[in-house]
């Protein structure tokens, strides 16, 4: 682990390579599992602010789920935040889910925003995704969250030799500011050199 400020980092985020390959996973990180994308509190009113412009590029049954449910809903068994976008109870996929390109699960949010109708990108987990955030007492723990949909990423990120946290400098900027990113980018460079490979477990602050 890597400590910058309050913030421990894995390893893995500085040594994983990684790049999204949307034509064979199809965005199945936005339409699999239990719980829908993590919020943090300043989040959920910012969602409700949109909505309105957002509902055009959502389904007709994600609407009915935020309808029904909200812009977001409570997750108590979530580890991450407790908050979360609800999900469509038919089959799991986040309600803000709209497909395209061959069935490709894309962020209704993120279409609305690169339409120009609103300046909010999309919830900073997703963002930030597979990098995933826990708020403990006295520090930020992030970590590289791996899950199976994501090896097409992982083998594409290798070809082209892309570590995970420069594929997320824009999240990780946008989330912790450019000081941070360049203290991870500098901790990355040292984990590689020969004295960081020699001393692995290194702590820089």
């Amino acid at each position: 682990m890597i400590l910058i400020d309050d913030k421990l980092v894995s390893e893995d985020i500085l040594e994983g390579e990684f790049v999204c390959n949307l034509g064979a996973c199809k965005g199945a990180c936005c339409v699999q599992g239990e719980e829908g994308a993590p919020l943090e509190e300043e989040e959920l009113q910012i969602l409700e602010d949109i909505y309105d412009k957002v509902a055009p590029y959502l389904t007709e049954a994600g609407r009915q789920t935020i309808a029904e449910k909200g812009t977001w809903e409570k997750a108590p068994e979530s580890a991450f935040t407790g908050l979360a976008t609800p999900l469509i109870d038919a089959d799991n996929a986040c309600a803000y889910v709209q497909y395209y390109d061959k069935g490709v699960a894309q962020c209704g949010i993120e279409l609305a925003h690169l339409d120009g109708k609103i300046k909010f990108k999309k919830p900073i987990s997703c963002h930030l995704y597979p990098i995933r955030i826990t708020q403990q007492q006295f520090y930020d723990a992030v970590n590289y969250n791996r899950w199976e949909v994501c090896s097409p990423a992982c083998t594409l990120g290798k070809e082209l030799k892309v570590p995970l946290y420069q594929f997320l400098k824009e999240p990780l900027i946008r989330k912790y500011g450019e000081d941070f990113y360049e203290q991870l980018e500098g901790a990355a460079k040292f984990l590689d050199s020969d004295e960081g490979k020699e001393k692995p477990e290194k702590t820089i602050e």
